[in-house]
């Protein structure tokens, strides 16, 4: 049995039929429940005030979600980042970071490289890293990356993710479905953005708003989708090379992709909405560490297609490989950003109001 993120995704979505998996998803419902009253204790603590929370001097905000998985963080700390940068306020980045302990995470290495202005801290205790930026780097704001459950650093606005294509509706608690903690952790919440929205038929984005309405009426909501905005390789630029708004070339394009994100298949759609011809697609692991092995296994999958093929990845993943070719064949990544599609002028009326609250 292949016990893959893919396995357990099917599992978990009621996709796997038959006896073993309706058995296995019985046992995954009975098993969530330690992880439930964990959760419920912890949340219960903070609100009591029994956990102590910690102020920053500077205003703080939080990009986050209540699901395992990727629901577009880093596109949406990129958007926040850049907006404040552009009236030239000192922005540091905190997050935890996957795999810290062995340097910066791919998501570190995605922000310093669009964001070379804006430090990124990576550390467990946040409250700690908060001191820091506003101390030795002069923060006069903070983004808290993945921050909607961690508790201890207070902020002064919680924006959550939901993935449009993935109903909250339909999700269960970790580990029979992948939710992180109960619906209900919204109230904490004052924005919703939500996510790939361009790929959910326009009714059953309405259905999950009116319900989110309903149930949590103190949410300001907007809908936004992930766009490909530029193309990236290593080495010297060319004129379809990166940071380019235009990537007409890639249509019609014979494209074999592969990538290590949370959301696979929505990066697969990202390159057939660019008109590539999408002929050979492979997922790895979130926050997969590509070892030599997987490389030279890269390059040898490369190599069965025909030397015109181009292979693409996400930027996540090209941070990680830095390869100016795999294969013998043009290897490179689109970048991805976030691009509103209703409640723009509303969700930054909603930023501004961080610093001016704090001014005040």
């Amino acid at each position: 049995m292949d016990y893959t993120a893919d396995w357990f995704e099917a599992l978990i979505r009621g996709r796997s039929r038959g006896l073993v998996p309706s058995l296995l998803r019985a046992g995954l419902w009975w098993s969530r429940c330690p992880y439930a009253m964990t959760v419920l204790v912890r949340n219960s603590l903070y609100d009591l005030g029994r956990f102590s929370i910690v102020h920053a001097e500077v205003p703080v905000i939080s990009v986050g979600n209540l699901t395992l998985g990727g629901t577009g963080k880093t596109p949406c700390v990129e958007y926040i980042a850049r907006y404040f940068r552009a009236s030239a306020t000192i922005v540091v980045i905190l997050s935890r970071g996957v795999g810290v302990e062995h340097g910066p995470n791919d998501e570190a290495l995605v922000l310093e490289e669009n964001l070379p202005d804006v430090p990124h801290l990576q550390g467990r205790d946040r409250a700690v890293l908060a001191k820091l930026a506003v101390e030795e780097l002069e923060a006069e704001l903070l983004i808290l990356d993945d921050g909607f459950q961690h508790r201890r650093l207070a902020r002064d606005l919680d924006i959550v993710l939901l993935d449009a294509t993935q109903p909250i509706t339909e999700e269960y608690l970790f580990p029979r479905g992948l939710l992180r903690e109960g619906i209900g952790g919204l109230r904490r919440a004052q924005v919703v953005l939500w996510t790939r929205c361009d790929q959910v038929a326009p009714e059953k984005l309405l259905r999950q708003r009116h319900w989110l309405s309903n149930r949590f009426p103190q949410l300001l909501q907007a809908t936004t989708r992930h766009a490909a905005i530029g193309w990236i390789e290593e080495g010297e630029e060319t004129e379809e090379q990166s940071w380019q708004n235009d990537l007409s070339w890639l249509k019609g394009r014979s494209v074999a992709a592969f990538c290590g994100i949370g959301h696979p298949a929505a990066f697969a759609r990202t390159l057939k909405d660019l008109g590539v011809n999408l002929i050979a697609f492979r997922s790895f692991p979130d926050h997969y560490a590509y070892t030599r092995d997987d490389v030279r296994e890269l390059h040898g999958w490369a190599e069965h297609f025909s030397p015109e093929t181009i292979i693409a990845t996400s930027q996540k993943d090209f941070v990680k490989l830095r390869l100016a070719d795999l294969g013998g064949r043009r290897f490179g990544a689109v970048r991805v950003g976030l691009q509103f599609l209703e409640g723009e002028a509303e969700f930054q009326q909603r930023l501004s109001s961080v610093l001016a609250k704090s001014a005040g």
